[in-house]
């Protein structure tokens, strides 16, 4: 369907929902947005009971987020982040084009600040000695709504309820342990395990499982929970550096973005090509009732994973505990 036909279907949208991660009241005016992030590192323990090295954009310097805060502004916002460096390593916060803070070395306290010009989706990152800082945690996502809008991507976009940050890693241990050491990493790549916003599936029955603290199937940031008319932007970001191809089970999603850039057609698809390394697309998952469904049904639970078979697993063999997490319909 071509993005004019598109948008002369008179899609409605409704103020934008609380069940997302990001919720958003248009503003009149422009405000200042203040935020603090600490650089910090740890373990985390995978599903194999491997402990794996990351670093994070965290809430506070005893914690440990990967990835960082998501932050929603409004077009014209000020943003003020102040980054304090609680690590003896040397790093950066970027987001392309927009902002560069420049090193900011071990110890250091350095805060920068930007207006927010334009509408989008953009992905906060360290590209110090690229791409290692990044891949062990040291991202996280920004978005910046249309002046005076609640329920667009972009101006004239179609329009939605709720939105997401999707965004997808992947991690290679060896890697990480080189880097935590001081070293760059000499080996080949080789992800061991895929993550959404920081977590691996939790399949039924297995421990864990339910658990929005470790299980992306359940977690809030990640799956998608909605009722019939409502529909879902999902930011998307592969930080990683494997390709994907992202499949929502029970409807196609409609294709707004193609790493950065609007698409001048607005497909309907249900797998949807992430590109590895950044890549980015915007997309908007309508809850619809599912055309292939017999009987049809309005409440019902789906899948959203990877048609890349290796990103479905952990540790080279465990099925569903890859980057994956469920779509609700309530």
């Amino acid at each position: 369907m071509k993005r004019r036909d598109f948008l002369k279907a008179g899609l409605a949208g409704s103020a934008l929902g609380s069940i997302g991660l990001l919720s958003w009241t248009p503003r009149a005016f422009a405000t200042t947005i203040d935020r603090t992030f600490y650089i910090t590192d740890g373990f985390k323990t995978m599903v194999t009971g491997e402990n794996v090295y990351f670093r994070g954009f965290s809430e506070a310097g005893n914690a440990l987020n990967v990835p960082g805060e998501s932050i929603v502004a409004q077009q014209g916002d000020t943003l003020r982040i102040t980054i304090v460096n609680t690590l003896s390593t040397t790093h950066s916060f970027v987001i392309d084009g927009v902002v560069d803070s420049g090193p900011i070395a071990g110890g250091q306290t350095r805060t920068i600040q930007f207006t927010a010009d334009t509408h989008g989706s953009y992905l906060y990152y360290d590209k110090l000695n690229a791409p290692y800082n990044r891949l062990l945690g040291l991202h996280g996502g920004l978005a910046v709504m249309p002046q005076g809008s609640s329920n667009e991507l972009y101006p004239g976009s179609p329009t939605f309820v709720q939105q997401y940050f999707w965004i997808f890693n992947d991690i290679d241990p060896a890697w990480h342990e080189a880097v935590r050491n001081g070293q760059t990493p000499n080996t080949a790549y080789v992800p061991r395990y895929f993550t959404l916003n920081g977590l691996g599936g939790r399949p039924p029955g297995a421990p864990g499982a339910h658990d929005p603290n470790i299980d992306s199937l359940t977690d809030p940031r990640s799956a998608l929970h909605g009722q019939i008319g409502d529909r879902t932007l999902v930011r998307m970001f592969n930080v990683g550096l494997a390709d994907q191809s992202v499949h929502a089970h029970g409807n196609h999603m409609e294709w707004l973005t193609e790493n950065g850039q609007v698409r001048p057609d607005i497909w309907k698809k249900d797998c949807l090509y992430l590109e590895g390394d950044m890549g980015s697309i915007d997309s908007i998952y309508p809850f619809e009732v599912p055309p292939d469904s017999w009987p049809p049904t309005s409440t019902s639970t789906y899948p959203m994973h990877l048609h890349t078979e290796m990103s479905q697993t952990a540790g080279g063999g465990y099925y569903m505990f890859g980057a994956m997490t469920d779509i609700y319909f309530e």
